[in-house]
């Protein structure tokens, strides 16, 4: 009854799924959110690995980018002030161009080989994480230029854009305050970069969008409950949960078990 009210009859059925679908859909994004909440990242590392068992490569995109972008809107100001935002935007002009070859690939490469690319890029993320790389060099033009340039290319061909941001910046020796800031206003960002080159070439549907906004909800809620739960003396435990989490989800939506 919920899901006829949320999304009109006849854009649930263009979307092709049923109701175990919707409701896979609905879980990705509260684990997405919970954890979200209570260690500060993640969410695309889980919901699209779960997306990409029931949904096309361009909607999974489509789907995170509308239920993600709303969320951290309130905390854009401060985050302005606390960071640097115009190494944000030149880390957002370099992703922009190599979004469009990340875009064409993944029309290339089809749904398996979407799913491993995804799974792939979280374990990777996760280990570099877990190993806890730092340098003692600063953000010049050479790192915000390759950093900007990952991101742009696996946000287009998995929707992963922020671990190489966050990877740079949680290696930079950077007041937390800023690599906060900067890390939050970049995925702001990316969010109206990509809905905008995807409206720009005519990919935006109403179905996927639909499903995004059903999301929301979803979502903001686990967020809320993972955020209360959160106390800042246990930060480790949160993180390595997540990182448990992260690992769990990419193992477990690999290809090969849906392999006949």
């Amino acid at each position: 009854m919920f899901l006829s009210v949320a999304v009109p009859a006849d854009i649930l059925e263009q979307t092709g799924l049923d109701f175990a679908g919707v409701l896979l859909l609905c879980g990705a994004a509260a684990l997405a959110g919970f954890v979200r909440g209570f260690s500060g990242f993640g969410s695309a590392l889980i919901y699209i690995p779960l997306a990409a068992s029931v949904l096309p490569p361009i909607w999974v995109l489509i789907t995170l980018t509308v239920m993600d972008m709303l969320g951290p809107l309130p905390t854009v100001p401060r985050a302005l002030r606390d960071g640097t935002p115009r190494q944000v935007l030149a880390l957002g002009a370099v992703a922009a161009l190599f979004l469009l070859p990340g875009l064409w690939l993944l029309d290339i490469v089809g749904q398996d080989g979407f799913r491993w690319l995804v799974s792939g890029v979280c374990f990777a993320t996760v280990g570099l994480l877990l190993a806890g790389w730092r340098w003692r060099g600063g953000l010049g033009p050479g790192v915000i230029g390759v950093s900007g340039a990952l991101s742009g290319f696996l946000g287009g061909v998995t929707g992963l854009s922020g671990p190489p941001v966050i990877l740079t910046y949680m290696a930079a020796p950077l007041p937390v305050a800023v690599i906060r800031a900067n890390i939050l206003v970049y995925l702001v960002l990316w969010d109206v970069i990509l809905l905008t080159v995807l409206a720009l070439q005519g990919q935006l549907q109403v179905a996927p969008l639909a499903l995004g906004a059903l999301l929301i909800l979803p979502y903001l809620t686990a967020n809320l409950v993972g955020a209360r739960l959160f106390d800042p003396k246990r930060e480790g435990p949160y993180r390595a949960a997540a990182y448990v989490i992260i690992a769990t989800v990419a193992l477990t939506t690999l290809p090969i078990w849906s392999l006949p």
